[in-house]
């Protein structure tokens, strides 16, 4: 296993991050699957693993605490926060009121006196960021968490968060979690350049594309029972009636010839491409099952030379995504009329 340092904070993870979305009820994986994962992961030198409270509703933390029993020490524990936890107001988003419960929350049910990584899972765009950094700071010098960092920001509310801190004198952001493949490239025209800059650590997620990247779904052979979380908050990446998504699936396929030249799976070069980018620290990886775990192993060992690089680039071009709705991050003011409206 390969460890790189978290932007400069001074902490060596595993090129590989154990992301935990599918323990428990979203992903189907049953706690005694979840727990024989964790161990195999961490056998095999993973260090980093990666949830959120939103999970299953908090079944993932709970999975996951329970699999790191006696083996805490050995890991890089990260979680998220932001969406839903409950029915009633407040109990949801980026205030301070809601962050100090939610991290208290988590914290019970990871089982733990501390988060090493505790991550804004997405912006509220109308709860000033000062408020954020002021109890996330707050969180740090308690010593309930290590560090902080943010996901599917855009690369201007990273400047903004950065600029925040420097002025009131806040702990920062220290890493950023964005969606990252061969077909979904967006992130590397400003979100990258903006980590590097601030010497930000990068967690990317979906390195296989919501599956698309697998192996298993090809043109006209999608096998049964294939399907990506879906809520409110996940948009179904995998509808075939887009026209755009038929063409993933054509140059999943092209990209299975250019795997099997050099001697690989689709997987392991999926996967071993996201880590050839110098602005990522660790991919997440999420399997459901243990074979799915061990497929993508082997990806931090494996090797992509310039030419097989410049062929994938020639099948999608760097900075751009297959499929234009494929975005983690969709601006409020085109969700919302009322911001881009005067009132009548």
């Amino acid at each position: 296993m390969e460890y790189r340092m978290l932007g400069r904070t001074g902490v060596e993870v595993s090129v590989l991050c154990l992301g935990a979305m599918n323990f428990g009820a979203w992903g189907k994986t049953s706690p005694e699957e979840s727990t024989a994962i964790v161990h195999a992961a961490l056998d095999a030198g993973i260090n980093f693993v990666d949830t959120a409270d939103a999970y299953s509703r908090g079944q993932s933390e709970e999975i996951l605490g329970a699999a790191l029993a006696g083996r805490r020490d050995e890991v890089v524990l990260a979680t998220k926060f932001r969406w839903e936890m409950g029915d009633h107001r407040n109990m949801s988003g980026m205030s301070r009121r809601w962050i100090m419960r939610a991290c208290e929350d988590s914290l019970r049910r990871l089982g733990t006196d501390h988060i090493d990584l505790y991550q804004l899972h997405k912006l509220v765009p109308d709860t000033d960021i000062d408020e954020t950094l002021g109890a996330l700071s707050d969180l740090v010098h308690q010593g309930k968490i290590r560090y902080f960092g943010s996901s599917a920001f855009p690369a201007s509310d990273i400047v903004e968060a950065q600029w925040t801190a420097e002025r009131r004198g806040r702990e920062r952001f220290r890493c950023e979690q964005p969606s990252y493949s061969i077909l979904v490239r967006d992130a590397e025209t400003e979100v990258f350049p903006v980590c590097q800059r601030y010497g930000m650590g990068v967690i990317t997620f979906s390195p296989l594309s919501a599956g698309f990247l697998s192996g298993r779904w090809r043109p006209g052979a999608v096998p049964d029972g294939a399907t990506t979380v879906r809520s409110e908050h996940v948009p179904p990446f995998f509808d075939l009636s887009v026209p755009e998504n038929q063409r993933k699936l054509e140059i999943a396929e092209s990209l299975a010839k250019l795997a099997a030249e050099a001697g690989l799976t689709l997987i392991e070069l999926a996967v071993a491409w996201v880590l050839r980018h110098p602005a990522v620290t660790a991919a997440i990886i999420g399997p459901r099952t243990m074979d799915q775990l061990v497929s993508q192993l082997g990806a931090p060992a494996v090797h992509l030379d310039d030419d097989l690089l410049d062929r994938i680039d020639e099948l999608v071009p760097p900075g751009t995504n297959v499929n234009p709705q494929d975005v983690a991050f969709i601006p409020f003011p085109t969700l919302e009329p009322k911001v881009r409206r005067r009132p009548a």
